[in-house]
């Protein structure tokens, strides 16, 4: 029955519609927040499910969400700054890599790496979006060499990268186990 409905209704983006909504308020987390899953939400919706309406979908709700998170619960406004719509292609790049990987959608060694290496280069290409337009656009640095930047970047690259790799890791785990109990339990049912 899912099948036939549009991917912006799936269970399964909505699912990561929620996830992103409960996760987004602070970046790196808290003792009682998690950390960030844009990245991974970014990235697992562009490789399930696609479509230019729940990718902007997407933007909006985090958008909304980061108006919110500022105007209704003292959430620091440090990182709005000119720079703030260079998320779209940030963004972007996790979606597009997670198209890319739609091609190797089998669970072969050899398709699950090309799925992984992608993650890791659409995140490094997102925080470089990200972070590099922050460095030079935002007025948070007067001093702007690349010496700076590069200490900068390396300050929080690796956070980054690892809530994105650990979230949709994870997350992709789970949904494969879902779905091989799911098998399993069919070829059963019709096994009697």
């Amino acid at each position: 029955m899912t099948n036939s409905l549009p991917a912006q209704i799936k269970p399964g983006a909505i699912a990561l519609m929620v996830l992103m909504a409960a996760t987004r308020f602070h970046h790196f987390g808290n003792a009682i927040s998690l950390p960030d899953a844009s990245l991974a939400v970014f990235f697992l919706a562009g490789l399930w499910f696609g479509g230019i309406l729940l990718f902007v979908s997407l933007l909006l709700e985090a958008g909304l969400i980061d108006y919110i998170a500022i105007s209704q619960f003292s959430v620091s406004d440090f990182c709005i700054s000119p720079a703030y719509v260079f998320l779209i292609p940030a963004y972007a790049a996790v979606w597009f890599g997670g198209r890319f990987c739609k091609g190797f959608g089998s669970q072969k060694v050899s398709h699950l790496a090309i799925q992984f290496v992608m993650l890791i280069v659409a995140v490094s290409l997102a925080y470089l979006i990200s972070n590099g337009s922050f460095y030079l656009l935002s007025d948070k640095f007067t001093e702007t060499s690349w010496g700076d930047y590069t200490t900068h970047f390396m300050r929080y690259y690796s956070s980054y990268m690892q809530y994105a790799v650990l979230y949709t890791v994870s997350i992709y785990a789970v949904v494969q186990l879902v779905l091989q109990m799911e098998l399993l339990n069919s070829r059963e049912e019709r096994s009697f």
